[in-house]
């Protein structure tokens, strides 16, 4: 087949996926200073994709996500495993985690959701050093044949302007 050849094939382009791609997702989240969820809340909302803060942890949007409005409930203290959470903030991240629910859901209508911390890089984590709640808002049909067959994930927002949306229904 040349350049330019038809072959009956629908093409999704999705650049910004390159982004991830390339990324260097090896890198050293083991300190402060090498970990995105330590940095993020010192950068503006718009730039670090922060939903909302509390005073012990936060609502930002997942860089990669499952599904739009994918939101990670972290601890500003870099710990990595729950137990090490201290009362306050298992009770906050708790708190954050029903008000991310109750905001997705008025934002755009999720019918569920998948919540889940993956604890250790063996069990999937891919910031393993920095505890976070991961918050996917689930619908009826929302594994089609695009990630099953296509092995692709259609996101029909930007992630700025989810983040704009949920920031505004949280407040």
């Amino acid at each position: 087949m040349t350049t330019g050849t038809p072959d009956d094939l629908e093409r999704l382009w999705t650049p910004h996926r390159m982004a991830y791609i390339k990324e260097d997702r090896a890198g050293d989240h083991d300190e402060p200073t090498g970990c995105p969820f330590c940095r993020a809340p010192g950068l503006p909302d718009e730039d670090s994709l922060v939903v909302a803060r509390g005073d012990l942890v936060f609502a930002v949007l997942n860089l990669y996500p499952y599904n739009p409005g994918h939101l990670m409930v972290c601890p500003y203290r870099h710990v990595a495993d729950y137990t090490e959470l201290t009362a306050e903030e298992t009770v906050e991240l708790a708190t954050f985690t029903q008000t991310a629910m109750r905001v997705i859901r008025r934002a755009s209508g999720a019918h569920g959701f998948n919540l889940g911390m993956n604890q250790g890089s063996v069990a999937g984590a891919g910031i393993a050093a920095h505890l976070h709640q991961h918050i996917v808002p689930r619908w009826g049909g929302d594994t089609n044949f695009m990630p099953v067959v296509g092995r692709t994930k259609v996101l029909p927002q930007l992630l700025g302007d989810t983040r704009k949306l949920l920031a505004s229904v949280w407040d």
